[in-house]
């Protein structure tokens, strides 16, 4: 009996090693440089850095991907094995933006799901939409907006998404006030309006509501946005910071 334990407990101990070694060889295996696996490298920056990826797109370089995390844009090779922060270029016959290239229709994509949600200044006779991130405090965001019959008579229609440039919360776990003004603003039964009075430092009554601020800055942050205002237009390109009308003008229409 005795020795028929034996047996039987190095036969299992056999199948437990067995079945160790094959395990960690399939979690361990990464797919071909060659192919994307998109759950797989989602998983191994995760457990490798800590980062949440959202999304993940193919650039125009070989095996290399562009992630968008909870902290901003990043590169990896499709295997995981190597990862980048910064910038990525192309440099042939014209030096491109890998990453402008492929955040593009990730902005168009994000910006959809906000369409309900923005503060809009239509143009009577519409040519362009440019959708702005902006904050009441930003000095060039205040500049933009005071010329906004100049935009709208080039017939260029503004698109407002709301970010608070000091966050949602500070360091205390208190709303920012940068934060409660954008609110005041989407939660006014007149959006425009009260941006309006706020981008010129006049009282708005303070409001409270659901609304998607918070959801709106962390998408800028995913797509390249650390400063207002910064502009994307209809296909997806971003120009950061303050542009006068003429110049946004001859730029829209060079597209």
């Amino acid at each position: 009996m005795v020795k028929k334990f034996f047996v039987v407990l190095l036969i299992l101990t056999s199948i437990l090693v067995t079945f160790f070694i094959v395990n960690n060889n399939v979690e361990a295996k990464s797919p071909s440089g060659n192919t994307l696996d998109r759950e797989f490298l989602k998983k191994s920056i995760k457990q490798k850095l800590g980062l949440n990826v959202s999304k993940i797109e193919e650039t125009s370089m070989p095996n290399m991907a562009l992630l968008l995390t909870n902290q901003g844009i990043f590169y990896a090779t499709y295997d995981g094995k190597y990862f980048i922060q910064g910038k990525l270029y192309s440099v042939g016959e014209e030096v491109t933006d890998l990453g402008e290239e492929a955040l593009a229709n990730v902005r168009l994509e994000g910006i959809k799901h906000f369409e309900n949600d923005m503060v809009v200044y239509p143009a009577k006779n519409e040519k362009y939409v440019v959708t702005a991130f902006t904050d009441i405090t930003c000095g060039y965001c205040r500049k933009m907006h005071k010329q906004m019959a100049d935009y709208n008579a080039r017939g260029i229609t503004f698109r407002y998404l709301a970010f608070p440039r000091n966050g949602i919360k500070d360091q205390l776990g208190n709303f920012t006030a940068s934060f409660k003004d954008l609110r005041s603003v989407w939660c006014s039964n007149n959006p425009a309006q009260a941006m309006t009075k706020a981008k010129r430092d006049e009282a708005i009554p303070y409001l409270s509501c659901e609304n998607s601020i918070e959801e709106q800055l962390d998408f800028g942050r995913q797509v390249g946005v650390n400063g207002t205002p910064a502009l994307v237009l209809e296909n997806g390109t971003m120009i950061p910071g303050y542009q006068p009308p003429e110049n946004l003008e001859n730029i829209l229409k060079s597209l």
